[in-house]
């Protein structure tokens, strides 16, 4: 059974004076324990809103979230405040983006590691801290028991994001949201980071919702890829389908647009015209239409429906690419 359920999660920003934005817009997907669910797509698709909305992380004005998030059978999104504030840390855990911005500057890293455990788990601070000490060792920071006193700033990028991540995993928490933790890292610092969380998922069943835009990540974690545009699913799929047979236009152009290694020499990139503000209402036709290869005159005035595959694949499209194999994974 699924222990996060999602379903027709929708996110509207609302300004005074200015028309509202839909941010997320009828989202659906499952993540069982032990298995990891990639949301990938460009700058501006959604994901990061999807994971604030799933946390309860967004403005209380201003933002209408609509929809429910189930979590082992109880609706997150029906919560107060203060429910909320018990289930994350404990239950629910989330590695942001930016470790700098999301630590404390004038904190030492050792009282906030240790605060999770003190608040969530009741210890006293004489045994969190040897608690946060080993925690820090555990994500690979080496001589925990001095770094416990260092501020944020004598970390490294990546000693910063495996404070994060050790903090998400201080209460040991059953779902466990990472929004992009390997940006800005070099690849050796990702590669560690990327073992840790799949270290993570397979010792503990650990649920794992994996937000990036790296499709290298996606294909060596996730075991579901959604594939998200303008805020919708328009394609989903066990990770080694997607990467041999994209069926969306969006997703074919995403796996095109990373370099290979045994490409001609002088043979420019292949790139996806326009940008994401380059779309269209989802309910007067298909968002990606103005830059699909492939699109239809009925793709400017029909929304397309979902359909299903068999192996669950989903997909949103008119006129989707032929199923030819394109990336094969070992």
């Amino acid at each position: 059974m699924a222990l996060l359920e999602v379903r027709d999660l929708s996110v509207v920003f609302a300004r005074k004076g200015e028309p509202p934005t839909t941010a997320v817009d009828g989202i659906s997907f499952d993540v069982e324990p032990g298995r990891t669910v990639g949301l990938v797509g460009e700058s501006g698709c959604g994901k990061s809103v999807t994971s604030l909305a799933i946390m309860g992380l967004l403005p209380e004005h201003g933002a209408e979230v609509t929809g429910s998030v189930r979590f082992d059978g109880t609706d997150l999104l029906a919560l107060s405040p203060k429910q909320l504030d018990q289930r994350r840390g404990r239950d629910l855990g989330m590695v942001f983006q930016d470790p700098l911005s999301s630590l404390n500057p004038v904190v030492p890293i050792g009282l906030q590691v240790a605060e999770v455990i003190e608040r969530h788990r009741g210890l006293p601070r004489k045994k969190a801290m040897p608690e946060a000490a080993e925690l820090l060792q555990r994500v690979g920071i080496p001589d925990p028991t001095r770094r416990l006193k260092e501020y944020p700033h004598q970390l490294s990028g990546g000693m910063r994001q495996r404070a994060l991540i050790a903090m998400a995993l201080a209460c040991r928490p059953r779902l466990l949201i990472a929004d992009e933790p390997t940006t800005a890292l070099d690849v050796t610092i990702q590669a560690q980071i990327l073992a840790l969380l799949a270290e993570l998922v397979a010792g503990t069943d650990t649920a794992l919702i994996m937000i990036t835009h790296d499709l290298g990540v996606v294909a060596g974690l996730c075991d579901e890829v959604n594939v998200l545009y303008a805020g919708r699913v328009v394609e989903r799929a066990a990770r080694h389908d997607l990467f041999a047979r994209p069926r969306h236009p969006y997703t074919a152009g995403l796996l095109a647009s990373v370099p290979r290694l045994d490409a001609p020499r002088g043979e420019r990139l292949a790139t996806i015209r326009g940008s994401v503000a380059d779309n269209i209402p989802w309910d007067a036709g298909c968002a990606f239409c103005p830059r699909c290869p492939n699109a239809l005159e009925r793709c400017e005035q029909v929304t397309p429906d979902v359909s299903v595959d068999v192996g669950s694949r989903l997909l949103r499209c008119h006129n989707p690419v032929r199923e030819d194999p394109m990336v094969e994974l070992s």
